[in-house]
């Protein structure tokens, strides 16, 4: 009976935390069309979604900020969700979605498309195919002869990503002039050029989908891989469904804002410490706050030193650096 009620309590405070986070990701939105070179108050806004408010104000809600503020979201859940199971998998919570490398892949290619004179399309193309080939290579080569583990893979990860980084270095010393300011937004994260939201909010759903099945395998994966497996867990299928929907998303991320840090690593924490550590509930809840994070993130970036514009890269090293020693004072405290 005790179980019971400790049960229906925690998924009633769960449910409570996902209604709580669903509203500021609705709220985090609604700013971000609010807010800009020129603002709009909220009946004005309103006419304007329900198609009703024509001329400039619905140029600039659905032309401009709504797209982007979409590419936010979705970005910014796929980089939580990522998160969150980058850590599950490696059981290391210094992990985010880029500990393997996959960013820098995606960076070089990129980057490489970009010296070419690429257009937009081309560079995110090459910049997926970029994530996609260091996925499979670091899986291959952490493997060698025997079955991979979590301390090679993340071993292997970290190898290849350093070796991505020389080669972005190169690129970055060979690149025109003319091209350089664009490579380095790339870099550090940039929704301004981002493409249609569609991708990245289709992905997040679709990563949503196919790892709370598997939720309550990941509590039982959290307290080891043996007592995993003495529990009925089938871990070595388990730990590559969680790598390559993890790289997976990542490489979808990366391709439609470039690389943002912090988001897949502060969010996870701070998810564990509302809502704890039953996947069930914090899969979803890392998604929204992530998709939430990254909108008030690029709405600060294009505000802040407006008419200019900032890469949302910087601002979330500017608030996650801070954001994460906090939460991790805490955690030690405790």
């Amino acid at each position: 009976m005790q179980q019971d009620f400790e049960r229906i309590a925690g998924i009633r405070h769960g449910g409570l935390w996902l209604l709580g986070l669903s509203v500021l990701a609705v709220a985090a939105l609604w700013l971000s069309l609010s807010v800009g070179s020129a603002g709009l108050d909220g009946k004005i806004l309103f006419y304007v979604l329900r198609g009703e408010e024509p001329g400039a104000a619905r140029d600039w809600v659905l032309g401009l900020r709504l797209p982007r503020a979409l590419a936010a979201f979705g970005s910014g859940a796929l980089l939580g969700l990522a998160g969150t199971l980058m850590q599950v998998l490696l059981r290391n919570p210094l992990a985010d979605p880029y500990v393997l490398g996959i960013s820098g892949g995606a960076g070089a290619a990129a980057l490489g498309a970009m010296v070419l004179g690429w257009g937009a399309l081309g560079v995110n193309v090459a910049a997926f195919l970029g994530a996609v080939a260091t996925m499979l290579a670091v899986v291959w080569l952490a493997r060698g002869n025997e079955a991979w583990t979590s301390t090679r893979l993340l071993l292997t990860g970290v190898m290849v990503g350093a070796g991505w980084g020389a080669v972005v270095s190169l690129l970055l010393a060979l690149a025109p002039d003319a091209r350089l300011r664009g490579m380095l937004f790339w870099l550090m994260g940039d929704l301004g050029s981002a493409g249609a939201p569609g991708w990245s909010l289709a992905a997040a759903v679709i990563g949503l989908a196919v790892t709370l099945p598997a939720a309550r395998h990941l509590n039982v994966l959290g307290l080891g891989e043996t007592t995993a497996f003495t529990l009925g867990v089938p871990v070595a299928r388990l730990r590559w469904h969680l790598y390559l929907t993890a790289s997976l998303l990542t490489a979808v991320a990366v391709t439609t804002v470039g690389s943002v840090g912090f988001v897949g690593l502060v969010v996870p924490h701070a998810v564990r410490l509302l809502v704890g550590n039953d996947q069930r509930v914090a899969l979803p809840a890392s998604a929204l706050a992530g998709g939430a994070g990254l909108v008030l993130a690029d709405t600060l970036a294009r505000t802040v030193v407006a008419p200019q514009q900032l890469p949302v890269g910087v601002v979330t090293a500017l608030i996650g650096v801070p954001a994460f020693l906090y939460l991790f004072s805490r955690r030690v405290a405790r």
